[in-house]
């Protein structure tokens, strides 16, 4: 099923953001893609001998062959690749894949990022400008590494898209809890809950807002481990 979803690309353009380790990386596609949904991933090969690694897209689609991804130096081989990729090199990606969709019923949406977890809600935001859903929108992003580019970026996407953004840097401003999301979003019993970061994080929150009274299938968390 898989050689059904291959393509390849070349990298167009790399941004390294040092501040909070994190590469951009835009490709452009030379073969057929059959488009995705903000939330979605992809496994992309950089390098045959490393092979496909899955990294959720951080763009929205719009028929231009084009994608991007933002990619955190988490490892020996993701520190790598802002020394190792060079423009003109050509990418195999597989995908998409994911149920990450942001679909439902509600009014209402809560999205929390933690760290590199805000590829799909930056995906998101995009598809959301040119195409509003109407529902209103809290976005959470909470980050360790904070990049002032990076935040700036992620600050002028959401005005477009008109979702009230959060940004709580940890050490500083302490770590997003239920009690506090609740407070924040005062109408959060009429929305349902997107996560997408590290596993113990998201797995505090489901607890903490379940007791609060959230319904278990209005929590949705990425599938695979953001780390």
């Amino acid at each position: 099923m898989g050689h059904t979803r291959r393509a390849v690309g070349a990298i167009e353009q790399l941004v390294h953001h040092k501040d909070n380790r994190v590469l951009g990386v835009d490709i452009r596609l030379k073969d057929r893609w059959p488009g995705h949904d903000a939330g979605q991933f992809a496994f992309v090969t950089f390098d045959p001998a490393e092979g496909p690694h899955p990294f959720t897209i951080s763009s929205a689609w719009h028929d231009d062959g084009k994608l991007r991804f933002h990619i955190k130096g988490i490892g020996d081989y993701t520190e790598t690749l802002p020394q190792t990729l060079k423009v003109g090199d050509l990418v195999k990606v597989e995908g998409p894949y994911g149920r990450f969709d942001f679909s439902g019923d509600k009014p209402g949406q809560v999205w929390i990022a933690g760290g590199i977890g805000i590829t799909p809600f930056i995906a998101r935001m995009q598809a959301l400008r040119q195409r509003p859903d109407g529902r209103s929108i809290d976005l959470f992003y909470s980050t360790s590494a904070p990049d002032q580019g990076f935040i700036d970026k992620l600050r002028q996407l959401a005005e477009r898209a008109q979702v009230r953004l959060h940004v709580l840097i940890s050490g500083q401003d302490g770590r997003l809890t239920a009690e506090r999301l609740c407070q924040k979003v005062p109408a959060w019993r009429s929305a349902s809950v997107w996560f997408c970061g590290p596993a113990g994080f998201g797995q505090a929150l489901r607890r903490g807002l379940g007791e609060r009274g959230l319904a278990a299938e209005d929590f949705h968390q990425e599938l695979f481990d953001m780390r």
